[in-house]
C-alpha cells in the first residue's frame, strides 16, 4: 500500500569511476596504503600541533664563529682563522672584484701601517719566481680570497726574513670596521693638575660612521674610565678596548669640565692564528 502523504523515495545510483572488476583488483592495496598512511598523518599532525604551540626565539646576530679559510693553493698560508663568511661579517666594504696590487717597501712597516687604517692582514701568497706570470698568479690568488689589497714584496725586501725559495711574497689585507674609530693620546701634566686626575687619555680625531662616532664621541673629550675602571694612560685604554672588542662599554667622559657616560658598541676583533 502506498502512503500518499509522503514524496516517494528518490533512488541515486553512483556510477563507479573504472570498472567493477578493477575496483575489487584497487581495493586491497587502496586499503594497505591507507592503513599504512593514516599512523603517518597522525605523527605529522602530532609534530605541527607540538610546532605550533612552541614558542619561536629569536637567535641574536653575531659574527660567524672563525673557521679555517680553504683554498686549494698551494701557494697560500693563512695568517688568521677565518673563512669567507667571517671576512664578510667584519670588513668595511664588499670586496672589488680585482684587489689593488702595490709595490711594498717594508713589510713591518707597511703592516703596521696599514694597520693603523684598518687593514688586517688576512695571509700571504709564497712564489719561487718573481715574473709576470707569478704575478699574474698572486692577484688571481687575491681575487679568490676577497683581497682589498696585494702588497708585492720582492726577493730583495726585508732580506733575511723570508725563506731562500720564496722569491715573491705577497701579503693579502682586508680593512675591516674600525674596533673603535679614534685617536687618542696621554694626557699632558698641565691637564692632570687642570682637571686634578690621575690618568686618563684625550680622544683626538673621529672617523664618522665608527663606534666612537655612533657614541657622540669629540675631539678634544677626556676618557677618564672604562666600565668604572680607571684609565691610566694610552697603552692601558687600548688594552680595555682590545679585551672588550665585540662588546658594549661605558666610558667616563669630560666634556667641558662635566662627565657623562658614552656607551660605545666596539668592533669585532679578528682571531689571529700567528703573526705573519
Amino acid at each position: 500500500m502506498v502512503d500518499k502523504g509522503k514524496p516517494p523515495r528518490k533512488r541515486f545510483i553512483q556510477e563507479p569511476c573504472m570498472p567493477a572488476d578493477a575496483a575489487r583488483r584497487y581495493a586491497p592495496g587502496m586499503n594497505d596504503f591507507m592503513m599504512r598512511a593514516v599512523p603517518l598523518f597522525i605523527v605529522l599532525g602530532l609534530i605541527g600541533g607540538c610546532a605550533s604551540v612552541g614558542s619561536r626565539v629569536e637567535q641574536p646576530v653575531a659574527v660567524p664563529e672563525p673557521v679555517p679559510q680553504v683554498t686549494e693553493d698551494t701557494h697560500y698560508q693563512a695568517s688568521i682563522e677565518r673563512g669567507p663568511a667571517y671576512i664578510d661579517a667584519l670588513r668595511a666594504e664588499p670586496a672589488p672584484q680585482r684587489p689593488l696590487a702595490v709595490e711594498g717597501k717594508n713589510e713591518r712597516g707597511d703592516q703596521r701601517e696599514l694597520a693603523a687604517k684598518g687593514f688586517v692582514r688576512i695571509g700571504n701568497g709564497r712564489y719561487e719566481t718573481d715574473d709576470a706570470q707569478s704575478l699574474r698568479d698572486a692577484l688571481d690568488l687575491g681575487s679568490r680570497v676577497g683581497a682589498d689589497q696585494v702588497w708585492l714584496y720582492h726577493a730583495h725586501a726585508d732580506e733575511g726574513a723570508e725563506p731562500a725559495a720564496t722569491r715573491l711574497l705577497a701579503a693579502y689585507y682586508v680593512r675591516f670596521k674600525l674596533l673603535f674609530g679614534a685617536t687618542f693620546r696621554n694626557l699632558t701634566t698641565t691637564e692632570r693638575e687642570s682637571l686634578q686626575l690621575d690618568g686618563g687619555v684625550q680622544i683626538g680625531s673621529v672617523v664618522g660612521g665608527t663606534p666612537a662616532s655612533e657614541a657622540n664621541l669629540m675631539s678634544g673629550d677626556y676618557v677618564v674610565a672604562v666600565n668604572g675602571m680607571p684609565v691610566a694612560d694610552r697603552r692601558q685604554f687600548q688594552e680595555f678596548l682590545s679585551n672588550e672588542a665585540g662588546k658594549a662599554v661605558t666610558l667616563k667622559v669630560i666634556r667641558n669640565r662635566h662627565r657623562a657616560d658614552r656607551v660605545v658598541r666596539l668592533g669585532a676583533m679578528p682571531v689571529a692564528i700567528k703573526d705573519p
